[in-house]
């Protein structure tokens, strides 16, 4: 497989800069995720690496080879697309087949490699089939199958699932997960979609502005943001976040409050507590008073959104029992463990 490497790569178009100078490293068969919103760079960085764009400056390597000059075609890539981009009038057999037979590989080998590729992604039902008679799961499974006969040294995914629907998505997550298992490839996939980082990724890249924001597994990016912007990108509800004010040399939460934080850092100007880490209780006995303003159950759980007297609201993660209605007084009580603080500029502090 491949070890990839990223040196102060930047992407210009004119005067704009799309991506800015960044560094990278990926390790063989690590699967990296690059995660951000719209217009963050994720695709471009993505369409760099695997040659379909053409860098401003910097290096990338493959294997320690700098390959910023070479074509998609010499640096040994496999990129799947959003799009299947099947040819209609093939069959799946043939589908995976033609990259090999343009590359004129021997047609034993050819059929070797498929017949493998499709055992992997259960898809020898459905050699002899076209693309009209599959469905959108099947379909993806073929693009992916295209991708591992060329037996690349490394896999290229740009958002393959956006156009699947949720019951389709949860299951090709599974199916990529465990090809990656399986092939212990060195896997690039990226994704505006956070629960295919969380759920895919060794390690994942989160880009804001062409600029990478942080970098690390799942659970070290979920529970230590470097910054507000990755603290409330990661986590479905999304942080909830206050404006802090010092009083008596302490910290509280500025929308009548009652968190005292006697030790906090002088530069603290924000405070932040996930959903889950929030709890219900009595009105006057918490960190926070209010009113259910809505409640959304969704089985295993229940998502209480809680207006403040100033107006702000507050995402509480309950269990999917928790008994409460729209227009109840409540109090909220924060898990003091949990908190993280910012500073004015939005960087992460210790507590």
């Amino acid at each position: 497989m491949a070890v990839i490497e990223l040196r102060k790569i930047r992407k210009s178009f004119g005067a704009l800069d799309i991506i800015g100078g960044l560094d990278l490293h990926i390790e063989d068969g690590e699967f990296v995720v690059f995660v951000g919103p719209s217009g963050s760079g994720k695709s471009t960085l993505l369409r760099l690496v695997a040659g379909l764009e053409e860098a401003t400056s910097g290096q990338i390597l493959i294997d320690g080879e700098d390959v910023t000059e070479l074509g998609p075609a010499d640096r040994s890539l496999s990129m799947v697309f959003q799009s299947y981009a099947l040819y209609p009038h093939k069959t799946v057999r043939a589908n995976m087949a033609f990259g090999l037979e343009v590359a004129r590989t021997p047609k034993a080998e050819i059929a070797r490699r498929v017949q493998a590729a499709a055992a992997s992604l259960r898809l020898e039902p459905y050699l002899d089939r076209k693309p009209k008679e599959l469905s959108g799961g099947q379909r993806q499974r073929v693009a992916i199958g295209r991708a591992i006969v060329r037996d690349p040294v490394a896999f290229l995914f740009d958002e393959p699932l956006s156009n699947l629907d949720a019951a389709l998505r949860a299951e090709m997550r599974i199916e990529i997960a465990k090809l990656h298992q399986r092939l212990k490839a060195t896997m690039i996939y990226v994704t505006h979609d956070q629960v295919e980082a969380m759920t895919l990724a060794d390690k994942i890249v989160v880009l804001k502005d062409g600029e990478i924001q942080q970098i690390g597994s799942p659970i070290d990016l979920y529970e230590k943001p470097a910054n507000l912007f990755v603290a409330q990108f990661l986590g479905s509800p999304k942080m909830n976040v206050f404006d802090a004010e010092r009083v008596n040399g302490g910290l509280r939460v500025a929308s009548s409050g009652r968190l005292d934080l006697a030790s906090a850092p002088a530069n603290a100007a924000k405070l932040g507590v996930r959903p889950e880490d929030i709890t219900v209780t009595a009105v006057g006995q918490g960190n926070l008073d209010g009113k259910v303003d809505v409640v959304e159950r969704l089985g295993s759980d229940t998502y209480a959104y809680v207006a403040l007297s100033d107006g702000a609201l507050v995402t509480v993660r309950l269990a999917g029992n928790a008994r409460l209605t729209v227009g109840e007084a409540i109090s909220l009580q924060f898990d003091r463990n949990e908190l993280h603080l910012f500073d004015g500029a939005g960087h992460a502090i210790a507590l």
